[in-house]
């Protein structure tokens, strides 16, 4: 019989303290925790050959995930995202060799579709009926689908100015909605303060162990649709770091595995806005730990977390990885999302926005150099964000005569 579930373990994040596998946990010491894998069976098991003959979804690379049985993985076809050469925007930035990792081509436009996939599908086998999330947006949307796939109850607090289509799409999922007068965190405390109440569990970034491993299939897919050989630098939006924390797991498990075909780890970027980068301000200052921002004001929504639980987790990735944290001016956001759309057909929001001026800037500074490989994510679908469309788009009259020269001038 075929193994299906190689986790040995689960790790404290914070000291390390080994915890029993296959049991339901949240967090160790108020902190995040790993999953660990026999990776010495899985480089038995597996080789990196098999996946190209497997289904196209994160479920291919299942001997380094957590799930055990494989008809309860509750999934819309999430993963195999296209990693999109962007020659255009690049020469725009500077940098001839960028690549775009496309995440709004997934369930529900967003790359919180791995994670959350992931996380319901654990909380099935756990036999979890209520969840809760505090979410920015996307995160709330992607588990209202999932849960209403697996048969869950969900409930979803997210702040009173989120997007309007991250509101609708969540309630149009079954999901108990609520919005609130203040950020995401404030959410997260009144889910923490009716959990007694309710019951559900709390779905809340990293306070479960699942997320990660859902979010880890971003550097996997990277690593295969690269021959196994990573990029040099990957260039990522930041708010809780789920993804961050999980792409730099998954990159250390397939160095272990002897599965890459260099050395050379990618240089890891942390973008967040001026308007709200706890995680800069402590990398800048050789903090472990990050403080909370106050006044986190951002149209980047997803950028807008003022306090990260694994705060550590990210800055250690950074670090480890040679990379480096950077704020871009939040006034500019509107303008690198028009121009990252309009130079690589990419449904491109807010926070990738961010990265394009995270590009803009290293690559200024010399940091990026001359031929580097440079990945950014997209993390999110324009259309998640209608309210930040404010262009008046011209009205013709058939009745009148068209001023041609003007069109074509594009006025």
């Amino acid at each position: 019989m075929n193994r299906t579930s190689f986790v040995t373990h689960l790790e404290g994040a914070i000291d390390g303290t080994e915890i029993p596998a296959r049991t339901l946990q949240t967090v160790h010491a108020d902190r995040p925790i790993w999953v660990r894998y026999d990776l010495d069976a899985v480089r038995e098991a597996v080789k990196p050959s098999d996946f190209a003959s497997r289904e196209s979804s994160m479920w291919r690379y299942r001997e380094l995930l957590p799930f055990e049985d494989p008809a309860k993985i509750i999934s819309l076809g999430e993963g195999m995202t296209p990693l999109l050469h962007c020659p255009s925007l690049g020469s725009h930035l500077g940098v001839e060799n960028l690549w775009i990792k496309d995440e709004s081509q997934l369930p529900t436009g967003s790359f919180k579709a791995r994670g959350l996939s992931m996380a319901v599908t654990m909380a099935a086998h756990f036999d979890i009926d209520k969840v809760a999330i505090p979410t920015a947006g996307n995160a709330g949307g992607a588990l209202a689908a999932y849960a209403a796939r697996a048969g869950m109850h969900a409930y979803v607090f997210m702040p009173s100015d989120t997007p309007v289509v991250n509101q609708f799409e969540a309630a149009q999922f079954g999901a108990n909605v609520f919005l609130v007068d203040g950020l995401i965190t404030d959410c997260g405390a009144l889910i923490k303060a009716g959990r007694d109440h309710i019951g559900w569990f709390d779905f809340s970034t990293l306070k479960e162990p699942y997320r990660i491993e859902g979010k880890k299939t971003m550097g996997l897919e990277i690593a295969e649709q690269s021959g196994w050989v990573l990029p040099d630098v990957i260039v990522y939006p930041t708010g809780g770091g789920t993804g961050l924390i999980g792409m730099w797991k998954a990159f250390r498990e397939l160095r272990e595995l002897g599965w890459l075909a260099t050395d050379t780890m990618p240089r890891m970027v942390a973008v967040q806005s001026t308007g709200c980068c706890p995680v800069v301000r402590a990398f800048e200052s050789g903090e472990k730990f990050c403080s909370f921002f106050e006044n986190a004001a951002t149209i980047a929504k997803g950028l807008r977390v003022p306090a990260a639980v694994g705060d550590f987790m990210i800055l250690d990735a950074i670090r480890e990885s040679g990379g480096t944290a950077v704020a871009v001016e939040e006034s500019r956001l509107r303008s690198w999302m028009k121009t990252s759309a309009s130079l690589t057909g990419i449904s491109i929001g807010p926070e990738t926005a961010a990265c394009t001026g995270a590009v803009e800037y290293l690559r200024n500074q010399s940091w990026i150099q001359p031929g580097e490989r440079v990945v950014v994510f997209n993390c999110g679908a324009l259309q998640k964000n209608v309210e930040l469309f404010e262009r008046d788009l011209p009205v013709l009259d058939p009745g009148e005569v068209v001023d041609w020269d003007a069109i074509s001038e594009g006025v």
